[in-house]
């Protein structure tokens, strides 16, 4: 049996609320509120204004910044406001308005027929950066920048991260049942980019059907499918290159360290559609559940669609929801409504029913060391949240090593005293951002 990484917790995955459900196609919104900044790194700029016409997968926002991801209109119609908006992630955020016209009409000059095999690795990484491709299991960092190799690294493999280890999220299980070649012709793109021959698609075995899908569709590619161990975090990319390869990314390092790049399965099919037919990333699949959800859904939808649109398609509330997350339950965020747009990064809509989520009210510390033995990193979270919660930011990230957390949220869900640890990391990440930001 393969070998799994060290801690990670079983939660009960909930994935059968959706995951035998095909992708239903989620109607035009109104209107689409599209942010300017659906990625880690700069926000881009508005390069249109209220009143403009734009059509479908018409660039409307951008920067010269390299961390960046561009912004294209996910609809066509009319621009009619350009202002802050509530926003999944960032609380608020600039965003432009577009008011349907109906036609969905594309831009001129796409959809287009390109042979990617004709392309060499700059064509196709400027064309992933001009696509606005991100990551879409969550993390959202620009595509093209994980692309692109540094002179004095070298790539050797390229892992596809099938693993959907998040509970109740069934977007990429589906995609890879029911759009397996767009998956595999992006897997070859991002392979030739990379100048790699190796390539793993790693999936947790609580999927037995995407694994076999995967092997039918890989076949004869090189590319080796391989069933993991179920356990959270297994998609993290830290645990799937270890487990996967044998090789373990050095503290504060990025995968390339060990010559690997991992991509999620939505940005591998986003790859695809740019290279292939310049199409920009304007939609995404996105799982919509939970038990507070009348009809969930595996959902084709367009970004800048409403959180309350999208699950007004399923049918609305079966009954009031104690909480709303963006994403999955464990490295999810709970958001204050469903007045939101869908960005490239939202994998899931759960909208829990009472009782349904893992949470309680927060007391002290009680030093049981539950956390420690969940850590997957083999940190000592119980830290965290108490130098956190103090405001000793400098010494968890000095004496702690704070910043090799990947907040996948384990240690929280063991916790019998409820602590809010990941709230806690992300603050002190956050001030130890700003701290060096301001040069101290």
């Amino acid at each position: 049996m393969m070998k799994s990484f060290r801690g990670g917790v079983h939660p009960n995955d909930s994935k059968s609320y959706t995951a035998s459900k095909p992708i239903e196609t989620a109607p035009l919104p109104d209107k689409a509120i599209i942010p300017v900044r659906q990625h880690i790194g700069a926000p881009c700029s508005p390069i249109v204004a209220k009143g403009d016409l734009v059509k479908k997968g018409q660039l409307i926002a951008t920067t010269d910044a390299f961390v960046s991801g561009n912004v294209h209109a996910s609809i066509s119609g009319k621009v009619i406001d350009v202002g802050d908006y509530p926003h999944p992630v960032f609380g608020t955020c600039l965003a432009i308005v577009v008011e349907n016209d109906g036609k969905d009409e594309w831009v001129e000059g796409i959809p287009l027929k390109r042979d990617w095999q004709d392309l060499d690795t700059d064509s196709i990484n400027k064309i992933i950066r001009e696509a606005g491709i991100v990551g879409m299991g969550g993390a959202t960092f620009p595509t093209h920048v994980k692309m692109a190799v540094p002179k004095d690294k070298k790539a050797e493999a390229f892992i596809l991260n099938a693993a959907e280890c998040e509970p109740y999220l069934t977007a990429d299980h589906r995609m890879m049942l029911e759009q397996s070649d767009r998956i595999v012709t992006g897997v070859k793109i991002a392979m030739k980019a990379l100048g790699v021959t190796k390539g793993y698609v790693g999936i947790e075995d609580n999927k037995p059907d995407a694994i076999e899908a995967m092997k039918k569709a890989f076949s004869g590619t090189g590319v080796e499918v391989v069933g993991l161990p179920t356990k959270y975090p297994q998609g993290a990319e830290k645990m799937l290159i270890k487990v996967l390869t044998g090789k373990e990314v050095p503290s504060g390092g990025l995968p390339l360290e060990v010559g690997v790049v991992v991509a999620n399965v939505g940005t591998a099919a986003a790859i695809c559609d740019a290279v292939t037919q310049g199409l920009p990333l304007i939609q995404r699949v996105t799982t919509i559940s939970g038990k507070a959800i009348k009809e969930p859904k595996n959902i084709l939808v367009r970004v800048g669609t409403t959180f309350e649109d999208a699950i007004n398609f399923c049918g609305g509330f079966a009954s009031t929801p104690e909480k709303i997350i963006s994403g999955g339950p464990m490295m999810g965020m709970a958001e204050p409504s469903i007045d939101l747009p869908i960005i490239k990064g939202v994998s899931g809509i759960l909208a829990m029913a009472e009782g349904e989520s893992n949470t309680g009210t927060e007391s002290s510390c009680i030093r049981c060391g539950r956390c420690l033995n969940a850590c997957p990193m083999g940190l000592n979270p119980s830290m965290f949240s108490i130098l956190g919660e103090r405001g000793h930011f400098e010494e968890a990230v000095q004496d702690f090593n704070l910043l090799d957390c990947v907040e996948c949220g384990s240690c929280v869900y063991v916790c019998p005293a409820k602590r809010n640890i990941v709230q806690y990391v992300k603050y002190c990440k956050a001030q130890n951002a700003a701290k060096k930001a301001a040069g101290k």
